[in-house]
C-alpha cells in the first residue's frame, strides 16, 4: 500500500485541478463524464461505491480528490489524491471508491493511452536503460510529480477554449506520454510499446484471448504466438496479469455475462451459454466466487444500487 503524498505543492495542484474538473462535472451525477477531448474523461462519485468489475484498457488515471481501490486477481491497489494508476494491457479489474461525500466527492482524471503514440516517442527519445528486461505487472501506481500534474491541468483548461483542442490537445497528450516515460515508472512504461518486449508479446496474446474469449484455450498455441516456451509464457503472463491465461479468460467470461444480464436483461442460463459455459451450475459457482453472490442476487443488488 502506498502512502498518499502530503506536499503543499501536490495538494495545491490537486485543488486547482479539482476546481476545474468540478466545473465540468458538478450537477451531472455520478460516474464517468466524457469530454470534448476524445481520450479524456472525468470520474465523479459522491458516495462510496460498490465494487464494479470491467475489462480496463490501457489508461492513465489520476486521483484528484478522495481515494480508490483496484483489485487485480487477489492483489489490492489503493491510491489517493496526488497519485496515479497506469494500466498498460487489457485487464479485468474490480474497482471501488473508498472515500467520497456529497460535499467532497471523489474526482478522477482518466486518459486513454495509445501504445502506438508511446512507441513513436520511444523511437525519438530512446530512453536509456541499463536493466535487463523482465516482465512487469500490467498495472502500477506512483505519485504524480509537478510536471505531469501541470500537463493534466493544461489539458483540462483546454475544455474552456474548445477551438484550441484540435491543435493543442495532441501536443499536451504527447507531453503526458513523455513525462510518464521519463518518470520513476519509465521502465514499465517503455515496455508497453517496445517492439518485441515481453510486455508487448503478452499484450498481443491478451488481445487474441479477448477477441474470442469463448474459444477453448491451448496454452501451447498461445506460447508459440508469443515466441516463448509454454513454461516461460505461463510465467510472463502471470507476471503481467497476476493470473494464468485460463483464469484471465474466465474473468473475461464472467464480466461479459454480468454485462449481458445487467444491460440486456439476459437470464443467467442464457448468459452462461453465450459466454461459453456448458454447465449453468458451474457458471453460477464461479460467478458467486468472483462477485460474492449468485447471478440473480448480484444483478438485483446492482439494479437497486
Amino acid at each position: 500500500m502506498i502512502d498518499v503524498p502530503k506536499s503543499d505543492q501536490t495538494r495545491s495542484a490537486c485543488q486547482e485541478l479539482a476546481a476545474l474538473v468540478t466545473q465540468h462535472t458538478d450537477g451531472k451525477g455520478n460516474g464517468a463524464h466524457p469530454t470534448a477531448i476524445a481520450q479524456l474523461e472525468f470520474m465523479r462519485e459522491t458516495v462510496v461505491s460498490t465494487t464494479m468489475c470491467a475489462v480496463c484498457e490501457p489508461i492513465l488515471a489520476i486521483v484528484i480528490q478522495g481515494k480508490k481501490e483496484a483489485l487485480l486477481g487477489e492483489e489490492a491497489y489503493q491510491y489517493g489524491a496526488g497519485q496515479y494508476l497506469v494500466v498498460s494491457v487489457d485487464l479485468p479489474l474490480n474497482g471501488f471508491v473508498l472515500e467520497a461525500t456529497p460535499n467532497k466527492p471523489y474526482l478522477g482524471f482518466k486518459l486513454n493511452l495509445d501504445p502506438a503514440q508511446l512507441c513513436d516517442i520511444i523511437a525519438q527519445v530512446r530512453p536509456s536503460t541499463n536493466k535487463k528486461e523482465s516482465s512487469v505487472r500490467g498495472l502500477f501506481i506512483s505519485d504524480v510529480d509537478a510536471l505531469l500534474m501541470d500537463c493534466a491541468i493544461r489539458l483540462t483548461r483546454l475544455l474552456d477554449t474548445q477551438q484550441d483542442i484540435p491543435f493543442l490537445a495532441p501536443m499536451i497528450i504527447r507531453e503526458i506520454y513523455y513525462r510518464l516515460l521519463m518518470g520513476e515508472q519509465g521502465e514499465a512504461v517503455r515496455q508497453i510499446a517496445t517492439s518485441g518486449s515481453n510486455m508487448q508479446r503478452i499484450a498481443d496474446v491478451i488481445k487474441q484471448i479477448k477477441a474470442d474469449f469463448t474459444k477453448s484455450l491451448r496454452v501451447e498455441e498461445l506460447a508459440e504466438q508469443a515466441n516463448m516456451s509454454p513454461a516461460s509464457f505461463h510465467r510472463h503472463f502471470k507476471e503481467v496479469t497476476s493470473m494464468s491465461p485460463l483464469q484471465y479468460q474466465k474473468q473475461l467470461k464472467l464480466v461479459e455475462a454480468r454485462r449481458l444480464m445487467l444491460a440486456e436483461n439476459a437470464d443467467a442460463t442464457t448468459a452462461a451459454y453465450q459466454v461459453g459455459y456448458e454447465s449453468p451450475s458451474q457458471f453460477s459457482r464461479e460467478y458467486s466466487r468472483m462477485f460474492g453472490a449468485p447471478p440473480i442476487k448480484d444483478i438485483e443488488r446492482l439494479r437497486t444500487a
